[in-house]
């Protein structure tokens, strides 16, 4: 039995949602969303833009391009747990590395079994480095190309890993398409000599940077989000230790920053995309996801559907299907909805049309 004054489970959702900025509170940039998130998972880059289009408002779709290929104040690049992420470029010099090192090691070791030395593998990078110096943007294709004129083996899942082990020693990121293909650049040339941390101060301004976004949450929360060792992770929260407070809950004890929490007010209504922070932030999310419905929301292989998130807690799972004169929500209740609900999936139809500039229905 939680002790008298404990946070409950309401408020366990509705902090989150004041600190994922969920109810939207004021009209931020692009870099300023992404930068106070950490970082945006991208593995699907529209849902990346979806996922900001529920944090802020006026924002439309060809603001998030512009922010990553004409200010370049937002990078695509793998980061957090190793997957594809929008970071703000003023975060990349410090994050990337520190979020990314503890993988290392594998894709040398994938390297190895793709048939590629671990010296040759750190000639390739050097090799990708001296290439887009000298050529600028090049795909993924051409890197290969080049490569094996020079005796790097690049077969199979060999480049895959080569231009990813470049991306995670801080050479190159994700730049421009090339009609289907996507180009990698030189990290330098795109944004310019990024900023450095020494790794104890990234370490706590890491631990702070997520609690930001996500108090309240433990260590074990901040080990599951950016991939870090739980020791590391650890470090992080003794580090950051002077500025958490820690908080009781009903769950246990969790950690806020000592600046203090808001609580966002109750039935709030949001449309959110594959993969949203809300349901990947945390170790366990059975709170914002029911486990009879769990299996509805997660299909496995780690591919998360978008859902309706009542009051913190998701209440349906949707979809969008194309009509030669519209673009459809199609929502999947997992049990009759409430009809604030119904009224919140209408306006965000609504808003998801400003943000596309497309006719957006929603079909129960």
């Amino acid at each position: 039995m939680p002790r008298p004054g404990a946070l409950a489970d309401d408020d366990l959702r509705r902090l989150p949602i004041a600190a994922q900025l969920l109810q939207r509170p004021r009209q931020l940039s692009v870099p300023d969303l992404v930068s106070h998130l950490g970082g945006v998972q991208a593995q699907v880059l529209s849902a990346a833009g979806l996922a900001l289009r529920a944090r802020t408002e006026g924002l439309r779709e060809p603001g998030v391009g512009r922010a990553r290929l004409i200010d370049r104040s937002v990078v695509l690049n793998w980061a957090m747990r190793g997957t594809l992420h929008l970071v703000a470029a003023q975060d990349h010099g410090w994050l990337v590395p520190l979020v990314i090192e503890a993988r290392v090691s594998n894709a040398y070791r994938r390297l190895q079994q793709e048939g590629v030395p671990a010296g040759q593998a750190t000639d390739a990078v050097r090799l990708i480095a001296q290439m887009l110096e000298r050529e600028g943007p090049l795909t993924r294709r051409q890197i290969a190309e080049r490569l094996g004129t020079r005796g790097v083996r690049v077969e199979g899942q060999a480049i895959a890993h080569l231009v990813w082990l470049a991306a995670a020693q801080g050479v190159v990121c994700h730049g421009p398409a090339r009609g289907p293909d996507q180009c990698f650049v030189l990290v330098r040339d795109w944004i310019g000599e990024p900023e450095r941390m020494d790794r104890d101060a990234a370490l706590a301004e890491l631990a702070v940077r997520y609690l930001q976004a996500h108090q309240p949450a433990g260590p074990r929360d901040l080990a599951h989000w950016s991939g870090l060792s739980q020791a590391d992770a650890n470090r992080a929260w003794r580090l950051a230790q002077g500025r958490l407070v820690e908080l009781e809950t009903a769950r246990g004890t969790s950690w806020a920053l000592r600046a203090g929490v808001v609580e966002a007010a109750g039935g709030l209504v949001r449309l959110l995309p594959s993969f949203d922070e809300y349901l990947l932030g945390w170790r366990d999310r059975d709170i914002a996801v029911p486990a009879e419905h769990r299996t509805r929301v997660n299909r496995g292989g780690g591919w998360l559907h978008p859902v309706v998130l009542f009051d913190g807690r998701a209440v349906a799972t949707w979809s969008t299907q194309r009509t030669p004169r519209a673009r459809r929500v199609v929502v999947r209740p997992f049990s009759e909805l409430d009809p604030t609900v119904h009224a919140g999936v209408v306006e965000e139809a609504r808003d998801l049309s400003r943000f596309l500039g497309l006719t957006v229905e929603a079909v129960f």
